[in-house]
């Protein structure tokens, strides 16, 4: 059962409400596009506590403990061995045979907004609701884009040639998880029918669904994230794993020097110390199922498998979401669907502490 509402729950906030209806839809709007920018949004609630707690990303809280070099790292361009060494640690991670098979980028938003660069067609399925990032960049670039919320009807748009079709999994931001095979199937499809299966993987280091290790194969583009894994979105790391000649393009494309010193040194450190992100993954595991608890507690139901963050579902979501911003918790909610609401893990005690007694709060008001 879920909670009463009382009236005007957002009381707090200058300037607007966020009780429901459209005017609760118009403030929602006006929030960030993405994730975090969390003085952006917590400007709108001059009285919550401090320190805010960023609850609206999806990064895994437990950051790899980087050992960065001097400043004199920063007075030079990157040597060429050590691009190729992290491309060396990116295959052996990814499990690519090769490392023209990997291209790197100052993260995989590059990549999204290149894509369209680097493949012909103007004709884009994309399996959603998922991240908005992928349509943008195709839409803007020209293309033709549909979005189909069933598997059946994305699993036609693979069988169309000269097709793009973009699946994220897991997905952002319902956790939707497909199986490895299911995705090997698909890209299948999309080699015999001459189109292109372009996969983000930007949250599946801690699941067992990637198909990276597949390539090579023609059509088929792997996306994948290191900084909400390694929780160091700030470094700005991403990689393309594709077959040699799509990767050979893209590393063309971004041209010389596309990654620093500083997030070369923190993704050869990071991707030669595999014992780190399985016990990482232990934890977040453990994690997720406490979050779970939290929510079900205050009688919400979380959605989805992805273990780096959960998806509420409820008609008051906007409410919540005002809710919590009072109270110094930002979540992630979305002007495109008024009744979801994503939530990360929190990042130690204090802030598990404050979310589990907001949800307290929440489910006795």
């Amino acid at each position: 059962m879920e909670p009463r509402i009382s009236a005007g729950p957002c009381s707090g906030m200058q300037g607007c409400s966020m009780s429901a209806g459209r005017e609760g839809a118009s403030v929602v709007r006006e929030m960030p596009v993405h994730g975090g920018q969390v003085r952006q949004v917590m400007q709108r609630f001059p009285d919550a506590p401090t320190p805010f707690i960023d609850l609206s990303t999806g990064i895994s809280p437990y950051a790899y403990p980087v050992v960065f070099p001097s400043q004199d790292a920063l007075t030079r361009l990157p040597e060429t061995c050590e691009e190729d060494a992290l491309l060396q640690a990116a295959a052996r991670a990814y499990g690519v045979p090769s490392t023209d098979m990997i291209a790197a980028v100052p993260g995989t938003q590059m990549l999204i907004s290149l894509l369209p660069y680097l493949l012909t067609s103007r004709d884009v399925t994309i399996f959603g609701p998922t991240y908005s990032g992928h349509e943008t960049s195709w839409q803007y670039a020209g293309a033709q884009v549909e979005i189909v919320t069933d598997a059946a009807a994305f699993q036609d748009a693979t069988m169309k040639s000269g097709r793009v079709c973009i699946l994220c999994n897991p997905n952002n931001p319902d956790g939707r998880l497909l199986a490895a095979s299911e995705v090997s199937r698909l890209a299948r499809q999309c080699e015999v029918s001459g189109s292109w299966l372009i996969v983000d993987e930007a949250f599946a280091d801690f699941h067992d669904a990637s198909v990276s290790r597949t390539l090579p194969q023609s059509g088929l583009l792997v996306l994948r994230s290191f900084g909400k894994s390694y929780g160091l979105p700030g470094v700005r790391l991403g990689f393309l794993v594709a077959d040699p000649v799509l990767a050979g393009a893209a590393r063309a494309l971004v041209g010389s020097w596309p990654v620093g010193t500083l997030a070369l040194e923190a993704g050869i450190q990071a991707f030669s110390d595999g014992g780190w992100l399985e016990r990482s993954r232990r934890q977040i595991q453990q994690d997720r199922k406490r979050l779970e608890q939290l929510f079900r507690r205050a009688g919400l139901e979380p959605l989805g498998s992805c273990l780096l963050f959960m998806l509420i579902r409820m008609a008051q979501a906007q409410d919540l979401w005002c809710f919590l911003c009072e109270r110094g918790i930002v979540t992630r909610i979305f002007a495109e669907r008024l009744t979801d609401l994503r939530v990360g893990l929190p990042r130690d005690e204090d802030e598990w502490s404050r979310l589990n007694a907001a949800l307290l709060q929440w489910c006795e008001h």
